[in-house]
């Protein structure tokens, strides 16, 4: 009977690769949760600077909500002031009117994804960040478990990632920061001291805050795209994309900026 190289060499490969991956990533610069498209924009930005980054995203496929554009057709809608970074990203976008332009969620999601790797950020799908880790008073790391544990709810020990600098893209339910608020008691930078809410649709608005929401919330945790919206308290926007790009930007020029790079 001959032995099963092939399958041997390949599961090994396999398994090796991603150990060390795993191995070299346990301490980071920045770690961020959820892949949206500001925390991909952000990873991307940061990992040019030489920080090492590394996203975990809960689902299987990073993106986000971009993939589905609205409900299923798959085009998003960006404005003018947002195409340097679509362009930077190598993504095509179309005029629509009125400073406004789409481009299809599908080359968007892919763009975005391929862009934050190609610059050097890792990303760890199918994970679940499910605590922090908080030393006097300071965001440290992330506690991560592999996403079907968690929904499974299996008695399985999580893993702990140190970072400097923690951004929560998590989207609307803002995990992070409500770990660090409802857990770790952490006040943070908004009206209320805590998680605020999200209000409803008012798209104009919305765009506008999720970049002025973009901030450091305390020592070593920010927010971007609509978990930040919805730790301040901002507007639901929709299938409109600009803001979050921006948020991501944003979030990545202050965080480079209190870890010196």
């Amino acid at each position: 009977m001959t032995q099963p190289q092939m399958e041997a060499q390949i599961t090994g490969a396999i398994v090796r690769r991603y150990f060390a991956k795993l191995q070299e990533r346990l301490t980071l610069d920045v770690a961020i949760v959820g892949a949206g498209p500001s925390g991909l924009v952000a990873a991307r930005d940061l990992a040019r600077l030489g920080l090492k980054v590394a996203i975990f995203e809960s689902k299987l496929a990073p993106g986000g909500g971009v993939w589905g554009g609205g409900m299923l057709f798959n085009e998003v809608a960006v404005q003018e002031d947002a195409l340097p970074i679509l362009e930077s990203f190598g993504v095509a976008a179309l005029p629509a009117g009125d400073g406004y332009y789409t481009c299809d969620a599908v080359e968007l999601a892919s763009g975005l994804i391929f862009g934050a790797c190609r610059a050097g950020a890792t990303i760890f799908n199918a994970v679940k960040v499910e605590d922090l880790m908080v030393r006097e008073g300071r965001v440290a790391g992330l506690v991560v478990n592999w996403t079907p544990v968690a929904r499974l709810e299996m008695h399985v020990d999580p893993l702990v990632v140190t970072a400097r600098a923690v951004i929560d893209g998590s989207g609307h339910p803002s995990e992070a920061v409500a770990m660090a608020t409802r857990k770790a008691g952490l006040r943070i930078d908004s009206p209320s001291g805590g998680i605020v809410g999200e209000k409803p649709m008012w798209m104009e608005l919305g765009e506008h805050t999720t970049v002025e929401n973009t901030k450091r919330l305390c020592p070593g945790l920010y927010a971007s795209g609509m978990a930040a919206n919805n730790v301040q308290g901002g507007y639901r926007m929709g299938p409109i994309f600009g803001g979050m790009l921006k948020s991501g930007r944003k979030v990545a020029g202050l965080v480079a900026q209190e870890l010196g790079s």
